[in-house]
C-alpha cells in the first residue's frame, strides 16, 4: 500500500507540472466565457481539464472522475479523482499569479488524498488523510513543497489575516469590529489553504463547489485546522449518481476549534438562502 500511496502522489506532481507549462504560456492571455451559474471557463480550463482526465484514465483506468468542466455525476467506483483544471480563473485571465490545479482521490466517497499546485509562484499542497475511514494511508500531514505545515496557535488581533471571497463581503459591513484585518485572494483552494499553513487565521468561502474544496478539505484536516460546514450539512461521502454541478458548500475554516465560537457568528449568516 505504500507504494500506492508513493505512486499517487507521484502522479499528482507529475501531472499537473506537466498541465502547468501550457497554462503558463496561457496566463493572462486568454478570454473568459460565462457558464450557466456564472463562473467563468476559458479555452485553458478545457484543455487542462481533458489533460487531466487523459492521464487519470491511462495511469488509473478502474478509477472514477468528477471535473468541474465535464463529468458532475459522482461516479459508482471504489476510487475517484476530484478535479478542478484551474481554480481562481479570474485571476488566471487577468494576470493576477494566485491560482492553482486542484486534485484529489476519494475512497469510497472519501477524501484520502488532496493536492494543489500554484504554478505562478511554485507552492505545490498536499495531504493524506486516511483517517477520513481508518484506512492504511500515511501519517495525516500537510505539505506545502515538502515542509510540514501548520496553523498559527495566536490569537486573533488586527495584525493577523482573515480571508473573505467575493460573496462574503458583506462580513465587513456586518462586522466593523472584527477581529482580524481582511483578505480577498480570488481563489477558493488557496483561500482557505492559508490557514492549514498558518498564514491566515481564518477563511470564508460562501459558495464553493465539491472540485472547489475536495483536495483542501483533506489538506485542512490533515494539517490540524478546523473545517466547519456553515449550512450544517456533512459534505462527505459523496453520493454514488447524484450530481454535483450546482451544490454548494458555505464553508468556514480556521485555525483552532477554540477560535470556531468567535467567528461561526460573524460569517455564518452567509450560508442563509
Amino acid at each position: 500500500m505504500k507504494q500506492f500511496w508513493h505512486h499517487v502522489l507521484e502522479f499528482a506532481e507529475e501531472t499537473t507540472a506537466h498541465v502547468a507549462v501550457k497554462l503558463l504560456q496561457d496566463f493572462g492571455q486568454v478570454q473568459a466565457e460565462e457558464k450557466s451559474d456564472r463562473s467563468l471557463v476559458t479555452q485553458s480550463d478545457k484543455w487542462a481539464d481533458k489533460a487531466i482526465r487523459d492521464a487519470i484514465n491511462s495511469t488509473f483506468p478502474d478509477h472514477g472522475i468528477l471535473s468541474e468542466e465535464t463529468s458532475h455525476i459522482f461516479p459508482d467506483t471504489e476510487w475517484c479523482w476530484v478535479i478542478d483544471p484551474i481554480d481562481g480563473t479570474t485571476n488566471f485571465t487577468r494576470g493576477v499569479p494566485l491560482w492553482g490545479i486542484s486534485l484529489a482521490l476519494l475512497y469510497q466517497g472519501m477524501p484520502v488524498f488532496g493536492y494543489v499546485y500554484l504554478p505562478p509562484v511554485e507552492q505545490g499542497f498536499h495531504a493524506f488523510y486516511g483517517k477520513a475511514l481508518d484506512m492504511k494511508a500515511p501519517d495525516a500531514e500537510a505539505y506545502l513543497n515538502q515542509r510540514v505545515l501548520k496553523p498559527t496557535p495566536d490569537e486573533p488581533s488586527g495584525n493577523h489575516f482573515f480571508n473573505l471571497c467575493s460573496r462574503s463581503t458583506e462580513v465587513i459591513v456586518r462586522s466593523p469590529d472584527f477581529p482580524c484585518k481582511f483578505r480577498m485572494l480570488g481563489a477558493a483552494t488557496y483561500n482557505l489553504l492559508t490557514v492549514a499553513a498558518g498564514i491566515a487565521i481564518g477563511a470564508v468561502e460562501a459558495t464553493p463547489k465539491i472540485w472547489d474544496i475536495a483536495a483542501v478539505w483533506a489538506i485542512i484536516q490533515a494539517s490540524g485546522a478546523s473545517w466547519v460546514p456553515l449550512n450544517g450539512e456533512t459534505i462527505f461521502p459523496l453520493k454514488p449518481g447524484e450530481n454535483y454541478e450546482a451544490k454548494t458548500y458555505p464553508t468556514l475554516a480556521v485555525s483552532r476549534a477554540e477560535l470556531i465560537e468567535v467567528f461561526q457568528p460573524l460569517v455564518e449568516f452567509i450560508a442563509q438562502p
